[in-house]
């Protein structure tokens, strides 16, 4: 009887650590993932603050991005045959935790340059694209432009960003901003918005409609309808970015959830089990006693 008893104890032993092991991982888990809700939710209701205002100012930049689109289909412009080279934006931003809206420019971007890449210029309108980019495409990329999305982007920034192409140094005959365009709050299109060089604007067969255009006032012209055109896609930008950051926050803060009820009812039944084990455990040693 005695030699029976003995044997319990270590068997009594294990078994309680072996719980408390478990019943610890359980609540470091369920600790961790209540620090992520308690992240997420406050994000989502900053983000949401924030797509409401970018989508207001969506709306007055629209017409920027429509006149000097309207303007090179009606005069014809095409890209010069003579200048094969060709500029590529990527418009994306510096911050994450927003979906696939970086990735899914670049992903565009890639896929395009998949054959060749020996004739484009990249340049990187934010910290993110460029990240991904200059994995496989770090020879095409001549410049970034870094700080953006922190703040509303204003036109004087996409002034600065136009006198950064063109004084860049590479001379292309076409050029395309690859951008995200908001749809609706869950959705978004990755688009590409063309420009064009003053010399492939003279070119254009329909330029002649237009009276009074010497070259500097084309020149003019072509400097004011890219600027637009970068305001417009950052607007654009910045809206189906808030928009899918907010998306994602409100997923991720109803994932956390349904994680925290799972861990807490397993914890309370691990817990539960370990203590009847034990008390099972404890009766039977005071019977064989």
């Amino acid at each position: 009887m005695f030699s029976r008893a003995t044997l319990l104890v270590p068997q009594h032993g294990q078994q309680q650590v072996r719980g408390m092991a478990t019943l610890k991982a359980i609540a470091m888990r369920l600790k961790s993932v209540k620090n992520i809700q308690k992240i997420t939710q406050p994000m989502k209701m900053v983000s949401a603050a924030k797509y409401a205002r970018a989508e207001r100012e969506l709306k007055p930049a629209r017409p920027y991005g429509a006149g000097a689109a309207a303007f090179y289909d009606k005069a014809e412009v095409k890209a010069l045959e003579d200048k094969p080279q060709q500029v590529i934006v990527a418009c994306s931003s510096d911050r994450g935790l927003c979906g696939a809206i970086h990735s899914s420019i670049c992903k565009h971007i890639k896929a395009e340059l998949a054959g060749d890449a020996s004739k484009a210029a990249i340049i990187c309108v934010g910290d993110k694209s460029r990240a991904q980019l200059q994995r496989t495409l770090a020879g095409s990329i001549i410049a970034q432009v870094g700080e953006v999305g922190r703040k509303p982007a204003t036109f004087e920034d996409a002034g600065r960003i136009m006198a950064f192409i063109l004084n860049s140094g590479y001379e292309f005959g076409s050029g395309k901003i690859v951008y995200n365009k908001f749809k609706t709050v869950v959705s978004y299109d990755t688009l590409e918005m063309p420009f064009y060089p003053s010399d492939a604007i003279n070119a254009g067969e329909k330029i002649a409609l237009y009276d009074s255009l010497d070259a500097d006032v084309v020149q003019s012209y072509m400097e004011y309808s890219l600027a637009s055109l970068m305001f417009y896609t950052l607007k654009e930008g910045a809206c189906s970015e808030q928009s899918s950051r907010m998306t994602a926050m409100d997923a991720a803060s109803k994932n956390a959830g349904e994680m925290i009820d799972k861990l807490t009812l397993t914890y309370n039944r691990t817990r539960q089990a370990v203590i009847t084990g034990e008390l099972i455990e404890i009766i039977s040693g005071a019977a064989a006693v």
